[in-house]
């Protein structure tokens, strides 16, 4: 009897570590996958049904994933790591991430992958104004930068803290570029922001998506996925603008983690946001896949036409990035 028994305990044990091995070979982690952002929800649901591999959601931003990924590069956690484009050259240059081409590699655009595999675009966003329209009351929807520095708009518009959130950051260089400036000279953006200042306009350091479908922030300058999120899936009363003057597509990119604990799953998981059904479901998400082509109709028909994103121009991630630590310092010191 004591024999069946130690038998059964050893068995059961050969099985739950079997059950923790398989486990293991089964997941793969990903840094900044947050299910509530560019639907990655449906994304990492995906991913367990066509590859079955889990990937819990994680809901650090570019700067926290990055920093994250620094402090664990003697034992790392992360298998891959999704960011904002002005992330990718810093985490290539951190020395945290390896090349790896997935599938689909080659049709991505030059300017929109490292030539050596560190890291390549899966979708991108044109930044403009998402509005409430009914937090507005009787004041008209603005259509232009300079819209938001009259009067009426004292205290409704928000924007990104440039000294934490990307964001922030993409936005003095949108309104910069579109006003005359370059990545080397944002003085046009420093006049535009000590303009809007006199305006007390409402500046969160985290993404505020929630505050502007209750209307506590009537007009944000944020991404045209978050507004069409909120105008087609939360049937908030909101819609996205893009600037008369005109606004810059900014690119979100994945790399694999260097000496991730599965890098093989990794790979797949890349391989797969690049897949034709991934790039359909960042279309249904109000995202611009990197394949044009997957867009499909009836995501495209939820966007603004093409004769208004004429105006939305690509950004330069090497010298965006390069003019990131100005734009920090000079916000600091002269605006903020």
């Amino acid at each position: 009897m004591l024999r069946r028994t130690m038998l059964a305990a050893t068995f059961g044990l050969a099985a739950l570590f079997a059950a923790a091995g398989a486990s293991a070979q089964s997941r793969a982690i990903c840094y900044n996958c947050p299910p509530e952002w560019a639907d990655w929800g449906s994304q990492l649901k995906a991913i367990r049904a066509k590859l079955g591999i889990q990937v819990p959601p994680d809901n650090k931003n570019s700067g926290q994933a990055i920093a994250a990924l620094i402090a664990e590069k003697a034992n790392p956690v992360a298998d891959v790591t999704y960011l904002g484009g002005i992330a990718a050259d810093p985490a290539k240059d951190a020395g945290v991430l390896e090349p790896y081409k997935p599938s689909g590699w080659e049709k991505i655009p030059a300017d929109l992958k490292d030539p050596n595999g560190y890291w390549f675009t899966i979708h991108s966003g044109t930044l403009g104004l998402f509005v409430n329209k009914q937090a507005l009351g009787n004041k008209p929807v603005p259509q232009s930068w300079a819209d938001l520095l009259k009067p009426e708009y004292k205290g409704l518009v928000g924007y990104l803290d440039p000294t934490s959130a990307a964001v922030g950051q993409l936005g003095m260089m949108a309104v910069n570029l579109a006003l005359g400036g370059s990545y080397d000279n944002i003085d046009p953006a420093i006049k535009y922001f000590k303009a809007l200042a006199k305006n007390q306009p409402i500046v969160p350091k985290q993404t505020s998506y929630a505050r502007v479908i209750s209307g506590e922030i009537p007009i944000l300058i944020d991404y045209d996925f978050n507004a069409y999120r909120g105008q087609y899936t939360d049937k908030a009363p909101v819609q996205f603008v893009i600037p008369k003057e005109g606004t810059v597509v900014f690119p979100y990119v994945m790399g694999l983690v260097k000496g991730g604990p599965n890098p093989a799953n990794g790979r797949k998981v890349l391989d797969f946001t690049l897949s034709d059904e991934s790039q359909v479901m960042w279309g249904n998400a109000y995202l611009r896949p990197i394949f044009a082509d997957k867009l499909s109709p009836e995501a495209k028909a939820k966007f603004l036409p093409d004769s208004e994103y004429a105006r939305a121009k690509p950004i330069d991630l090497k010298k965006l990035a390069g003019a990131q630590k100005m734009i920090i310092e000079r916000y600091k010191n002269e605006i903020n």
